[in-house]
Parts: C-alpha cells; structure tokens; sequence
C-alpha cells in the first residue's frame, strides 16, 4: 500500500494547484440533483486525480465521476474512493476549509488516505501498519520525492497539553441533535471547548490530537469521509456508527454514511498521564 503513497501524494498536490486556479479567479457554481454545489474546480481535480489513479489497474468511484451502479461495484474488493474538493461550499464563500480526499478501500474498509488542505499548505495521510502522519509548507508545483515527505512529516497525534475536553464541529449541518451531544460531554466533563471548520479538516484535527471528538449528526456520502476515516483510524481513534456503534463500512448499495462519531481514546486517561 506505502507503494502507492507517493503516486496518490503527487496526485492531491495536482489537484490542489488547479484547484486553485480556479479559486483565485471568478467562480461559477452550478447546482447538481441532490443541490449540493458542482464548481469547475471539482472537475479539474477530479480528471487528474482519476487519470493517476486509473494508472494502478484499481478501479475508482469519484463523487464527481460516472454514476456506477451497485452490481458492478458490489464485488469490488479493492478500489480508490475519491472526493476531488471537499468543502465545495468553503471553496465558494473562499473561508479557506477545501480539501481533496482519496482513500484506498479494501474489503470496506480504508487503508489508505490522503487529505491535502491546498490554501493552508497542509497534508495529512496516514495507511495500515505505517501510521498517519502531518506535513506543513506544501505547495503545489513543490519539489517533492518520498524521503522529503517521510523526513519532514510528523507523526499523529501530537502531545498538545490540554486540560479541556475538545469537539470539532461542522459549519453547516450543525441541529439541535449536535446541541444535545455537546451538553451531553459538558456534564461528563465540565468545561468543553468547541471549534467549528469545514470539510474533512475536522476528522484531521481528532486524528492529530487538537480535538477528542467529532460528531457528525447530519447527513454524508462515504468519499466525505473515506481518506479522513483511515487517518484517524490510523492515528489511534474510532470512527462509528453513532446508532450502532460499529466502524464505518464503505462501498454499501447506498453511499450515504450513517451518523456517525469521529473519537480518540478516553480523554480522562490522556490527561491523567
């Protein structure tokens, strides 16, 4: 799978810069079936991001590629799951919270994931049996080969020293179940910090340790949350089923995610030590 690292790397990196191309100048947005928005944007960096990944002979299910019905993708044992810009909504209102997302799923799980944050200059990924990792100053058009990559990441999560338990939440989609959650944890805990961005940043900022949890009590599609989902799993979190309390499944005949938590271990234990 680390094979792969440097390809799928190079491929968000790409992405990112036409990503901002179109960020820096005027941008259209059209609306698509569901009205989630649909920018030029998402489709350069879905057809570069497509054309690397085709390359490995694994097939790829895109939130802005072809619709690919059920039958043919149920017996799929291993494929790219990809959102080309996440957060299109930050990308319109220009707060800065876009991400690209590809994941390697392998019997419904991910194993594999790759986030890149093109304004802020911040990659995340992390993969089976390596761990997951952070890199800050990157650029698109970088200069970059694997040993700069691995020299230069830090691993997650960070040791951050605090003392106050930590939610991330979303900009949008936050209903009085999410009200409810929060005051659920202030009564566990006491005083309880909140922080609110966008896209899959949230599920990077439990996975490095900035904040202990993220619940997502509004609806996802399962490339929102595939590249996010195996760097917190590899980073040491849970990522569940909020209903049933079982790890996230991907490739399901619906790719809409269920509510779901985004959870690092027991935060009484982390600030005993």
């Amino acid at each position: 799978m680390n094979n792969y690292l440097p390809l799928i790397i190079n491929a968000a990196l790409n992405a990112g810069s036409e990503i901002l191309n179109v960020y820096r100048s005027e941008i259209s947005v059209e609306w698509k079936a569901d009205l989630s928005p649909l920018t030029e944007a998402d489709r350069r960096a879905h057809s570069i991001i497509e054309t690397a990944l085709l390359t490995t002979g694994i097939p790829v299910l895109s939130e802005e590629g072809e619709a690919i019905a059920f039958s043919d993708r149920n017996d799929w044992e291993r494929f790219w799951m990809v959102d080309p810009l996440d957060g299109t909504r930050q990308f319109i209102s220009r707060s800065g919270d876009f991400t690209v997302n590809i994941a390697l799923i392998e019997g419904g799980r991910p194993v594999l994931g790759v986030i890149y944050a093109p304004l802020r200059g911040t990659l995340y990924y992390g993969s089976e049996g390596t761990g997951s990792f952070k890199l800050e100053g990157i650029r698109p058009g970088m200069p970059l080969d694997w040993p700069v990559i691995t020299g230069s990441a830090r691993q997650l999560p960070f040791r951050n020293g605090r003392r106050s338990y930590s939610i991330v939440a979303g900009q949008y989609f936050s209903g009085p179940e999410t009200e409810a959650f929060i005051e659920l944890k202030r009564k566990q805990y006491g005083k309880v910090e909140t922080t609110s961005v966008g896209s899959s940043l949230k599920i990077c900022l439990v996975a490095e340790g900035s904040a202990d949890v993220y619940p997502r009590l509004a609806p996802t599609m399962e490339w929102d949350t595939a590249a996010g989902h195996a760097i917190a799993k590899f980073a040491g979190c849970r990522v569940y089923d909020h209903a049933t309390n079982a790890e996230l499944s991907y490739n399901k005949e619906n790719l809409r995610n269920p509510w779901f938590i985004v959870e690092r271990p027991d935060f009484a234990a982390a600030v005993a030590s």
